[in-house]
């Protein structure tokens, strides 16, 4: 079996350019399961897929699998349950199920491959028969701009219940990356391809560089006779029995440790030596539970300029352990008032120094923050918080909300950032299971903020959050669109342009997009579903980055929730 780096190591080896091509399935490959079984589940949760259709469906897909229905006419059958649907509805469904089911399914090592592969400037690209609707939410968020994937016809902003063919499986998974590499000037003869499954054998005989990750038995012999790097990801899927034990003791040992605490007040009568040992020792306790390790960068910042205010960017309940184990004492920290309702763990936070404020009022969260300030300035503790306010479903910073930076200035302290890139390998959003990992932080040299003034707060935030997002590697934020912290995404957030899906079938196993049902509105033709009526497999897409919509009525387009 071929490591993590020794993948890592074979793209730093590759030439830099366009001329190499990345190309990745999806499912299997990029995240952990179907995206099909998370359409289908969640059209059942609502009632939009009836007993009839879910049995018909699995009749079709059980013949495709035995080998006794092709692809594009197991596609047909099972399309026909779209017939009259909106496509806006069902665009709608796939970004709710990214954010809320997908995005944590993404393979760590996935996404440092797809990282690795931008940074070299190579044409990165996801080739999958699935839909769009699976996959494009996915490769927005990783930074991916060409899908090419299996296309369903689209008349007036609906559902035909008819696929477009050819469709993009075995053979036309080949022809979808010859096609890739005529458009951007790749050469498929120096590119990489990585797959999960025997379905995509043509396209990996058909580059120079094929990479077998997380395969199926046949798959699996396929590639040791041709000796095919194989890597297995363990970071996602079914957690065990041991990580499920392990992840709760970790949780809870909170409560332990701060009873620890107590002797150490009975002795000496201070709150804050009581609070200290007992934070170091959850620090301590809970990482070793998790199997958490700390490659920390900057160390020195953490204890150069106290009292100031932490601020850190938001990805998993890990963050918690991470910035304990890091900060150590005199600590006082900001949380969402639905903590205070866990049992006994809502009450220590509490206790601790933990300040619960409202997000939805925003006066209401300024006075509860009042006594922070006190205490940086009466009792020497340092703040903690999050200025995303709340935890991202990926590794891409979001918009800063203004309370760490008024803190810092009522205060007279320093800011000091610190940059946690990869706290979702060990719990990511949505998540309940710690698995071990080795975490990256990086903190950044104080910032004086003695001299600010409130007129400037912008900038300055922008400033910060750019120093964050240059050590995250990610695109700074451009001074025009500095306005508009409160609008749930980062300013400067590009419009993606994704290719469309390419030709040709086989008749070999895949994994099945989802032929889900959803309400069937008059549907209203917009400037986007008319662009992308009738669209020809060889067109190119382009999706927008949309924030997240409020659910509307049967009548109105969207599924009930």
């Amino acid at each position: 079996m071929a490591s993590i780096q020794q993948l890592l190591k074979d793209i730093a080896a590759a030439p830099d350019g366009p001329q190499v091509a990345a190309i990745f399935d999806f499912d299997g490959t990029i995240i952990s399961g179907y995206s099909a079984t998370s359409f289908i589940r969640e059209q059942l949760r609502r009632g939009d897929l009836q007993v009839r259709e879910l049995l018909e469906l699995a009749q079709a897909m059980t013949s495709f699998g035995l080998g006794n229905l092709g692809f594009s006419a197991m596609m047909t059958v099972t399309t026909q349950f779209l017939r009259g649907i909106t496509e806006a509805s069902y665009e709608e469904l796939g970004e709710t199920l990214y954010q809320d089911q997908l995005a944590r399914r993404i393979y760590p090592e996935s996404r440092a491959l797809i990282n690795a592969h931008l940074a070299k400037g190579h044409t990165v690209a996801v080739i999958s028969s699935a839909t769009p609707y699976q996959v494009t939410p996915a490769a927005r968020d990783l930074g991916i701009d060409h899908v090419m994937c299996t296309e369903l016809e689209v008349k007036d902003g609906l559902f035909t219940g008819d696929v477009i063919r050819p469709t993009c499986f075995g053979q036309g998974k080949v022809d979808a990356a010859e096609q890739l590499a005529r458009e951007q000037g790749a050469d498929l003869d120096q590119s990489f391809f990585y797959s999960d499954s025997h379905d995509d054998l043509l396209l990996l005989e058909r580059v120079a560089l094929p990479r077998v990750l997380n395969p199926n038995s046949r798959l699996l012999g396929i590639a040791r006779d041709r000796h095919w790097p194989v890597a297995r990801f363990s970071s996602r899927g079914r957690p065990s029995l041991s990580l499920y034990l392990r992840s709760a003791a970790a949780t809870a040992s909170l409560v332990p440790t701060f009873l620890a605490g107590l002797p150490v007040y009975a002795l000496t009568r201070s709150r804050r030596q009581s609070l200290n040992f007992s934070l170091s020792l959850f620090a301590d306790t809970a990482s070793a539970l998790i199997g958490l390790d700390l490659n920390v960068k900057g160390k020195q910042h953490l204890w150069s300029h106290r009292p100031a205010v932490f601020i850190f960017n938001h990805q998993s309940k890990a963050d918690v352990v991470v910035i304990a184990s890091l900060l150590r004492s005199d600590m006082a920290g900001v949380g969402k008032q639905e903590i205070r309702k866990l049992p006994v763990i809502g009450r220590v936070l509490e206790f601790a120094g933990v300040v619960m404020i409202d997000r939805a009022n925003a006066a209401s969260a300024i006075d509860a923050m009042t006594p922070l300030v006190e205490a940086m300035r009466d009792e020497g503790k340092s703040v903690v918080l999050a200025p995303e306010g709340t935890r991202s479903v990926s590794p891409r910073l979001g918009a800063f909300k203004k309370g760490a930076f008024h803190l810092a200035m009522q205060a007279g302290v320093p800011i000091i950032p610190i940059v946690i890139r990869n706290a979702g390998d060990v719990a990511p959003k949505g998540d309940f299971v710690f698995r071990p990992a080795t975490v990256d932080v990086e903190v950044l040299e104080p910032i004086d903020t003695r001299k600010w003034q409130a007129s400037d707060l912008n900038t300055h935030i922008r400033d910060v959050r750019n120093r964050m997002l240059t050590v995250l590697g990610q695109p700074l934020e451009p001074v025009a669109e500095t306005t508009s912290p409160r609008r749930g995404r980062p300013p400067g957030k590009r419009k993606t342009p994704v290719k469309a899906k390419a030709k040709g079938e086989t008749t070999a196993k895949t994994k099945a997009p989802t032929p889900t049902k959803t309400q069937r509105p008059a549907a209203k033709k917009t400037p986007a579903t008319q662009q992308r009526a009738n669209t020809p497999a060889t067109r190119g897409r382009t999706v927008k980055a949309r924030p997240k919509a409020k659910p509307k009525n049967r009548a109105g387009g969207v599924p009930s929730q």
